[in-house]
């Protein structure tokens, strides 16, 4: 009698059988890979030799897990913008080729997080969940694929939404002098966007990184990171990040656009993206122009601002607003690269220097701000009381230059001035404090209506803050009809009026007491002692005859 066989056996059997089959169907192929060598290594940029079929803006991989980006494609060699560390790299070391173009991990697992252009996670939580790349560079929507700008953009500040307001789907341009407050407008305006389900992506280009910190604490404190992406690069990051980081910032911002979602993206500043991108060209021996910039400047921020716009419906309906801020140098706004973006984008709001050294704060200029756009998008209760506004503070700031002269004003310019000091006032507006719909309308309204005229300049903000506070009162139905495009009727007109007067008229003088402050006014209805006549020297005075007496001749 045969023993079993060992069961043991019988899986060796079987596994070494697979195995004998697999390798028989395997066959080896020989696979072709270019790899290069570094000729020289400078700040931020790499020189390349080898890798003859790379192509144009296609990734290469270096030592210890760097990339660069092929810049420049020559006969013999090729200029890399390296975008990270490059200590560690020496001439002689291997490059290879990705057959890939630069991208960035796109999707809702980025909201609420701080990243770097290369999509590595800066906040500590962990790597980013994200289940599709995009190119950091796309071309922008073709003209047939965009719909008109119809839908304001709300920034919650009272000066913008009523005097330069912003569209879904436009680009406006933010410049001005250092410290005069461009970053806290941008950050304001994504703040009040909580609640209007708009995604917002903040893009830091060169910053210091404790002001990064601190806008990313104020998001935080706020509530504002759960719709909101931070992509972050530094100053002592390399140029090729911060020329990279605009970017990559857009697509990100694109992926959501083209779900059909509204998107508002901040660049926060492209003055130092130029400057990145003139290092760079300055270093890989591109010939220079104006200011030493290369020639293509102008084009790297248009086919970047480009991307913005407000889709079909067809196509989702999804809008892009771009925010591109600048920063000026001596309040000179024709310098080359400010007028490059000015003539690039649809409008832009100036800060001005001397407005918030006066501690008028947003320091916004409003007779060298515009929106080209935006008009078409606003709200039509604000149209009904912006043209009047804009007109009457542009009289009060001409006539206030011409009144520093000393010259003597008569009884309707007087009221003209104390006008616009009222409307002035009534633009001032704290940080991160954005104001809703139904109370700038209020304000404005009370403004227009001049309400406000008769309350002291010291006590504005205090009867601005009973208006807002009264701006609840409003019917809701007529609330409702402020957030949509219909016309502000007569009566809708009256009830704010009328809610806004009685909020005001605790802060408006009484007259009794204004009677005590000029006595002149108290004693109309009893004569006033007529002078003592002196008599000058020869002459004789007769004494006046008194009441009922007759003069004797």
């Amino acid at each position: 009698m045969s023993a079993p066989p060992d069961p043991l056996e019988s899986v060796f059997n079987r596994a070494f059988a697979g195995l004998s089959q697999g390798l028989k169907r395997f066959t080896p192929e020989l696979t072709l890979q270019e790899v290069g060598t570094i000729i020289s290594v400078s700040t931020g940029i790499a020189r390349v030799s080898g890798l003859p079929s790379v192509g144009f803006d296609e990734l290469v991989k270096f030592p210890g897990d760097v990339f660069g980006i092929a810049f420049n494609v020559d006969e013999n060699e090729i200029g890399v913008v390296l975008l990270g560390e490059y200590w560690h790299l020496h001439a002689g070391d291997e490059v290879q080729r990705t057959g890939r173009v630069m991208d960035v991990a796109v999707g809702d697992g980025l909201l609420g997080r701080v990243i770097d252009p290369l999509g590595r996670s800066l906040d500590g939580n962990g790597p980013v969940a994200a289940s599709q790349r995009l190119p950091i560079e796309r071309p922008a929507a073709p003209i047939m694929d965009r719909a008109p700008v119809t839908v304001p953009l709300q920034t919650g500040l009272k000066v913008i939404d009523a005097l330069i307001p912003i569209g879904r789907g436009q680009r406006e341009l933010i410049l001005g002098d250092r410290q005069t407050g461009k970053t806290a407008i941008a950050i304001d305006t994504i703040l009040n966007q909580r609640g209007k389900d708009i995604l917002c992506v903040y893009c830091a280009i060169g910053q210091r990184g404790s002001a990064i910190a601190k806008a990313v604490a104020t998001f935080r404190e706020k509530d504002a990171m759960d719709y909101t992406v931070v992509v972050v690069t530094e100053g002592n990051d390399p140029p090729g990040l911060a020329y990279i980081a605009p970017y990559a910032a857009s697509s990100i911002a694109e992926s959501f656009m083209e779900t059909g979602r509204d998107v508002l993206i901040v660049y926060d500043d492209l003055t130092h993206h130029a400057r990145a991108y003139r290092e760079l060209s300055l270093l890989l021996r591109r010939p220079p122009g104006r200011e030493a910039f290369p020639g293509d400047i102008f084009y790297i921020h248009s086919r970047l601002l480009e991307r913005a716009t407000h889709l079909r419906k067809e196509l989702g309906g999804g809008s892009l607003t771009a925010l591109p801020i600048i920063e000026t140098e001596a309040q000179n706004i024709s310098a080359y690269i400010p007028t490059n973006l000015i003539s690039i984008t649809d409008g832009q709001i100036y800060l001005s220097p001397s407005l918030f050294e006066l501690g008028i704060l947003p320091a916004v200029d409003v007779g060298k701000s515009v929106s080209r756009v935006g008009g078409k998008a606003q709200r039509s209760a604000y149209r009904a009381v912006a043209g009047d506004l804009k007109l009457a503070y542009s009289q009060f700031e001409e006539l206030e230059s011409f009144a520093r002269f000393g010259a003597r004003l008569d009884e309707d310019n007087r009221k003209i001035i104390e006008h616009g000091r009222r409307i002035r006032a009534c633009l001032k507006q704290p940080e991160f404090a954005p104001v809703s719909v139904a109370e700038q309308i209020a304000v404005l309204l009370a403004l227009t209506a001049e309400l406000f005229d008769d309350v002291p300049l010291d006590r504005m903000t205090d009867a601005e803050q009973a208006v807002c506070k009264a701006a609840a009162e409003i019917p809701a139905e007529v609330s409702e009809r402020l957030d949509t495009a219909d016309k502000l009727s007569d009566e809708d007109r009256e009830t704010i009026i009328n809610i806004s007067h009685q909020a005001i008229k605790a802060f408006s003088p009484d007259p009794e007491q204004e009677a005590e402050k000029q006595p002149g006014l108290e004693a109309k209805s009893e004569p006033k002692p007529e002078p003592e006549i002196k008599p000058e020297a020869g002459k004789e005075v007769k004494p006046k005859p008194k009441a009922g007496q007759k003069e004797k001749g």
